[in-house]
């Protein structure tokens, strides 16, 4: 599926519609390094071609192997709730789509973002590539051990759910970092996590209800 002579103008005209909804009263996001990060990446190409007329509306969209892109507001809500620095390094556990991380790179100085599906992990690192974000780094692994060679973090976002948070997580988050992450069994009410660790403890707050795909892998009993 396709679009009619102009189809780069409907797209860009959909994202806009998308930003003025994300920072309108309904959600109210007001970070405006968020905002521009979104308004400058093509979310219509990190989904399948049957779904790009549908790549701006304010829902979750099928990317194949029975996972989702998320909705567009929860990447918004997830992204400002990191409080993130132009000088930070974040780890993404989750790549999906590859589309989250191509909103972070806008925002932060390196992406490390971690694939357990192969299929999707090898089509979210071409997608990168060919629109030349160049400070994410991709990998086909299990996300729930984190990435330790290149630990610890500023900061890291969680885009599937485990029953539990996973310590290797924690562990490679840095002293006064942060973590925002989905926590709770499929088919059940999930619970959003956002984390800080501060004097060596971790302090955690629910910000809201939601619904993940589960993290597979060492976060499936």
């Amino acid at each position: 599926m396709g679009l009619a002579v102009g189809g780069e103008d409907v797209y860009n005209e959909r994202r806009m519609e998308m930003i003025e909804l994300l920072k309108g009263p309904r959600y109210g996001i007001k970070d405006e390094r968020v905002l521009e990060a979104m308004e400058k990446v093509p979310r219509h190409e990190f989904v399948p071609q049957e779904e790009r007329l549908r790549a701006y509306e304010d829902s979750p969209l099928p990317i194949g192997f029975g996972q989702t892109i998320s909705q567009p507001f929860i990447v918004a809500y997830m992204t400002e709730a990191l409080k993130l620095k132009s000088t930070d390094r974040v780890l993404e556990v989750g790549t999906g789509s590859g589309y989250q991380a191509a909103v972070l790179s806008h925002l932060v100085k390196e992406v490390y973002s971690i694939e357990i599906v192969e299929g999707l992990a090898k089509r979210a690192a071409k997608t990168l590539l060919k629109l030349a974000y160049e400070n994410v780094k991709t990998k086909f692994a299990d996300g729930y051990q984190g990435w330790p060679d290149k630990a610890p973090f500023d900061a890291l976002i969680v885009t599937c759910a485990p029953d539990k948070i996973p310590q290797a997580l924690i562990d490679q988050l840095k002293e006064g970092g942060r973590m925002i992450i989905p926590v709770g069994k499929e088919g059940h009410v999930q619970e959003l996590y956002l984390l800080q660790k501060k004097g060596g403890k971790v302090r955690e707050k629910v910000v809201m209800p939601v619904r993940f795909v589960p993290m597979t892998g060492g976060g499936r009993k």
